[in-house]
């Protein structure tokens, strides 16, 4: 569980594992894909105020499994951005209305990074940069998925300059920030 405070509330993030007999009645909201499928994970979020519970919400969608880290998550004044299965989730503080969810990845989005007013995600697939109002600006994907089998920490690297991801199998590819290929 990840705790932030905001002004006068503090905020949990959490990963909800939804017992489905009375997981509607635990959240005040929840923002949920309406499928078929059950979501591969949710999300959970409680905000409280003068240490007194004001809502509590969920969201999930289908995707690859995602959990909660602070790489995962974006917290400011008025918004909470959180990655989720395939998706990024925006919510505001301290209503915790979905704002937007933008699908940013075929299976898994790992980690969220802001860019001035933007994010740069890193998915398993594809490396993508979303606007603040969750509108895909650019994505690039590679010859396999962004990450390396022992899963280090400098399998993905944002600079002042370039974005550098390295794949499966040790191929490194450069981004500028407009998404080009940098040789």
């Amino acid at each position: 569980m990840l705790t932030y405070t905001i002004g006068n509330y503090i905020v949990e993030i959490f990963d909800a594992k939804p017992n489905y007999t009375d997981f509607i009645n635990q959240y005040d909201a929840i923002y949920i894909d309406d499928t078929e499928y059950h979501p591969a994970s949710v999300v959970g979020i409680r905000i409280y105020e003068d240490e007194e519970q004001f809502k509590q919400v969920a969201f999930g969608t289908s995707g690859g499994a995602t959990g909660v880290f602070k790489s995962s998550v974006i917290v400011t004044d008025n918004h909470i951005v959180c990655c989720c299965s395939d998706s990024v989730f925006c919510l505001s503080v301290p209503e915790l209305e979905l704002l937007w969810k933008t699908k940013v990845d075929t299976a898994t989005a790992f980690q969220i990074f802001p860019l001035g007013k933007d994010y740069i995600i890193h998915g398993e697939l594809e490396i993508s940069r979303l606007s603040g109002l969750g509108e895909i600006i650019w994505q690039q994907s590679g010859a396999d998925i962004f990450t390396t089998p022992d899963g280090t920490d400098n399998d993905f690297i944002i600079t002042d300059e370039y974005i550098l991801a390295t794949d499966w199998d040790g191929r490194k590819y450069k981004f500028n920030f407009d998404g080009n290929i940098i040789e």
